[in-house]
């Protein structure tokens, strides 16, 4: 199986590559800076950007699923989230190819904003407005142009280790509650779901 992890040099997208060469994937990566990770046979590493539709193409070539895990250093704007959704499904579109997206984003995003407590709608609303308002439209822009996906939205991100054991919450209710997941667990999810996708046309929660 090929995997293709776009924003792979840390967080929850070095994460995902580790975990899927361990499992004997291959992987292809793009990114900006270099993938802090030894050579390996089954590891091929990109270094550019999501937003530049060459990059994006020589990435995502045979690949069966792609997983985007971006991130941004400044909490107060961006448009890389939808700029490079937008991207990713013209070079899909071109190429003619349908691997599985499994697109991160966060808890909070799209119509999850009103599911937060609200101690959490006030710290979005003060920092992190912008980037989740991004991150919504990207969601958005998957979910109505594409037909295999899955939207991943973790809740609060801490450094813990994998564990595989988490609750997945497929579907919003009054009172959920969202809390810690440790980015080895969002790995985790994110790979097992490349390898069997059950989550098809899902914006998922993930938190303990």
């Amino acid at each position: 199986m090929k995997i293709t992890v776009i924003g792979a040099s840390a967080g929850i997208g070095l994460q995902c590559t580790r975990l899927a060469l361990e499992k004997g994937r291959e992987v292809t990566t793009l990114s900006r800076r270099t993938v802090p990770l030894p050579d390996h046979a089954n590891l091929r590493r990109v270094q550019g950007s999501a937003t530049d539709p060459n990059d994006v193409r020589a990435a995502v070539e045979g690949a069966d699923a792609v997983l985007v895990t971006l991130g941004v250093k400044s909490p107060f704007t961006t448009t890389l989230f939808s700029d490079s959704a937008r991207i990713l499904l013209r070079v899909l579109q071109e190429t003619g190819s349908s691997p599985i997206l499994l697109v991160l984003t966060g808890f909070g995003a799209g119509d999850s904003w009103s599911y937060n407590p609200f101690p959490m709608k006030i710290l979005f609303t003060l920092l992190l407005k912008k980037v989740y308002a991004d991150k919504g439209e990207q969601e958005r822009i998957i979910a109505g142009a594409y037909p295999r996906w899955e939207i991943v939205r973790p809740g609060r991100l801490t450094n813990g280790t994998m564990t595989g054991h988490y609750r997945v919450l497929d579907h919003l209710a009054e009172g959920m509650q969202v809390g810690a997941i440790s980015r080895a667990d969002v790995a985790h999810f994110m790979v097992t779901q490349a390898e069997q996708p059950t989550y098809l046309g899902k914006y998922v929660a993930l938190t303990y």
